[in-house]
């Protein structure tokens, strides 16, 4: 089973942008927040780890020196909703890591700023990314692509 495009842009904005999405169950359909708030985005170790049944944030994350979740606002001017597609629309930079090597491969999303917060989404990165000491972890504006299907 597969939603449409035009239904997964409607959830993607409800939740990425805080738009209503429309016509369900009334014409009102699923409200907005009254407060815009922020999403959490998270970077997580091996490959294939992190899957559907993983349920906190926690799961595989990051744990090099100074690593932290970095948050992005629910709104239009932090997100753009198109094609069943959302993107970023500024730079998710996370801080320069100050000890520790490890590989990122993945990235979730979550409510939390830290702890054991529930994850929501996931995904994997495009290429791995080596982190040691000196490496600043980024998204560049419109390099994280997430789809719902």
């Amino acid at each position: 089973m597969s939603a449409v495009d035009q239904f997964e842009d409607d959830l993607l904005d409800l939740i990425f942008t805080n738009i209503d999405a429309p016509n369900i169950g009334d014409a009102a359909g699923l409200q907005n927040s009254a407060t815009e708030g922020s999403l959490f985005i998270s970077l997580h170790t091996d490959a294939g780890a992190v899957g559907e049944t993983d349920t906190l944030q926690t799961a595989f994350e990051a744990a090099y020196g100074s690593y932290a979740r970095q948050g992005v606002i629910r709104n239009i001017s932090a997100w753009t909703v198109a094609a069943g597609t959302v993107d970023n629309d500024a730079a998710i930079t996370y801080p320069q890591a100050t000890s520790g090597t490890e590989t990122e491969d993945q990235f979730g999303i979550g409510f939390a700023v830290s702890g054991a917060g529930y994850l929501q989404i996931y995904g994997s990165l495009t290429g791995t990314l080596a982190v040691s000491t000196g490496i600043t972890p980024e998204f560049a504006a419109g390099d994280l692509d997430i789809s719902i299907n």
